[in-house]
């Protein structure tokens, strides 16, 4: 079988010192979240997904004067406290969201890490690699190990300005002579995330992860966004696979078909 997995950034990519500093204070978490998907179910997946974002934004969709195929609501504009409070619309969407995946036989994704690095000190673009690898090789120990043999995988993420260095580091983790990744048939495509309902459910998928993952990291900082885990990460845990938010030497896991734990990955 194959999997095409959608991904799209979460958290942001900039540096991190705290919330109410007056500059770096967007999120202490960044990473790649989104949906895995087998390949025979995609376009039936694209269909819920197009036909739910109508009922559930029509009035916007209406106002723009767009054509909903290539109409977006940015996941960090939809999931905002005040909207998940507000409107219990949102939520159950979520929900079912959650449950078509899950029907759908496939998966949420995330990989994740807390950014600890000083100003000075941090890279964007090393940040992006390194969670591009993670993600790769966690989705590849998914295939191997976890699905019938034979079984690999397609990546698409949505457009990106390092394109260039993106995917010369998944060529180079697919051939590496010491742990090639076999199951990734070719190096990530990007496409616009307007005309992809697909790659839009997974923008919506990041941006419940990255609230979810600042209040795990931070939990002082974050507690008004507890509400985030209380309507939202049940589910989360149970449609789950190999995924996880790092931070230190530690991490807060989602395994398949367990509840969120805490475990060590000085292993890993």
């Amino acid at each position: 079988m194959t999997h095409i997995v959608y991904l799209d950034e979460f958290g942001h990519i900039g540096p991190f010192v705290s919330r109410s500093d007056t500059r770096h204070n967007t999120s202490p978490v960044f990473g790649l979240a989104g949906i895995v998907l087998p390949i025979s179910e995609v376009r039936a997946f694209s269909t819920w997904f197009f036909q739910r974002k109508q009922e559930l934004l029509g009035f916007e969709i209406n106002r723009s004067g767009a054509h909903p195929a290539t109409w977006e609501k940015k996941g960090s504009a939809l999931y905002t406290l005040k909207n998940v409070q507000k409107y219990p619309e949102l939520r159950r969407f979520t929900n079912r969201l959650f449950n078509k995946i899950q029907s759908s036989r496939g998966h949420v994704f995330y990989v994740g890490i807390e950014k600890t690095a000083t100003i000075a000190d941090h890279d964007p673009k090393k940040l992006y690699i390194y969670q591009l690898r993670e993600a790769i090789k966690r989705l590849d120990q998914y295939c191997h190990e976890d699905c019938a043999s034979g079984s690999s995988l397609l990546m698409v993420l949505d457009e990106h300005t390092e394109r260039e260095n993106l995917v010369t580091a998944a060529a180079q983790a697919m051939f590496s002579s010491e742990d090639p990744r076999r199951r990734l048939v070719e190096p990530p495509f990007q496409v616009e995330s307007e005309r992809y309902q697909t790659v839009q459910a997974a923008d919506w998928i990041a941006a419940i992860v990255a609230r979810i993952g600042a209040v795990w990291i931070q939990p002082e900082q974050y507690s008004d966004w507890a509400p985030f885990r209380t309507y939202f990460e049940s589910r989360l845990n149970r449609v789950s696979t190999r995924s996880g938010i790092r931070s230190g030497t530690r991490a807060t896991m989602t395994d398949l078909g367990t509840e969120a734990i805490i475990r060590s990955l000085a292993a890993d």
